[in-house]
């Protein structure tokens, strides 16, 4: 089997590190990519083709995991040489997983939950096809959500209204601890149900929340476009506290 990747940053990087059978191949091309990505590439034992087009004709699955920005245009220049699946790894929108659906076969939407380098990732993944990816199952942890392309995308902006809309009231809360000088009993009598590690991994949000507050803003807006037939009041307070960061 040969698996194609279109894109060598850390999700194909570490694909490449936990998928090891003598009966898979990876491939890539370094056309059009920078020295860096070049050298990356040098690190790994994979074929390296002429071009994106040779990976995509000679994959049995061809990966894309590049970014938001350049998953349709990969879909519409690459993904019509694809005979086998293609399985879409960026963080899009299900109405972009849609669009590159209508330009590929066998399509398979999926999405990394937690550290993208970690050493035992969870996979989801949906679409007609997912099934043929089950033999991951060797690799890592693969879920299967449904055979709808654009579920995963769903769930995935789902679990983002919960995960931010949790930070931004943490924040908040933090903050009026502080204007109290109550910060470390704050974290210690939420620790009483939440676990002896909640000031780390509260702090950690927090300082992650401050550097990407702009992100997270774009992420809260995709969530609100993509279910605004429901209310969303916490995701939208969420949103403005995000905007004021």
């Amino acid at each position: 089997m040969i698996i194609g990747l279109i894109g060598f940053g850390k999700v194909s990087q570490n694909l490449v590190k936990l998928i090891k059978s003598e009966d898979i191949r990876f491939t890539t091309s370094k056309e059009n990519r920078s020295q860096s990505t070049s050298n990356a590439i040098d690190e790994f034992n994979i074929d390296v083709l002429p071009t994106f087009r040779d990976v995509a004709v000679s994959s049995d699955i061809l990966i894309s995991a590049t970014s938001p920005k350049s998953s349709v245009d990969v879909a519409k220049e690459y993904g019509k040489y694809c005979k086998g699946i293609y399985l879409d790894l960026n963080n899009i929108s299900p109405e972009t997983t849609l669009e590159i659906n209508s330009h590929v076969k066998n399509m398979v939407d999926g999405a990394i939950i937690g550290k993208i380098d970690s050493n035992k990732p969870t996979v989801y993944i949906s679409g007609k096809s997912a099934n043929n990816l089950l033999f991951l199952k060797d690799f890592f942890n693969i879920r299967i959500i449904s055979e709808n392309v654009g579920d995963v995308a769903r769930l995935k902006l789902i679990r983002s209204s919960y995960t931010k809309t949790l930070t931004a009231i943490l924040i908040e809360s933090y903050e009026i601890a502080q204007q109290h000088n109550l910060e470390d009993e704050f974290f210690d009598i939420i620790s009483l149900t939440e676990g002896d590690d909640f000031k780390d991994r509260s702090l950690s949000r927090i300082n992650n929340t401050l550097k990407s507050s702009k992100r997270k803003s774009e992420e809260l807006n995709e969530v609100i476009d993509c279910f605004n037939e429901h209310e969303l009041i916490m995701v939208k307070a969420a949103l403005d506290k995000f905007i004021l960061l």
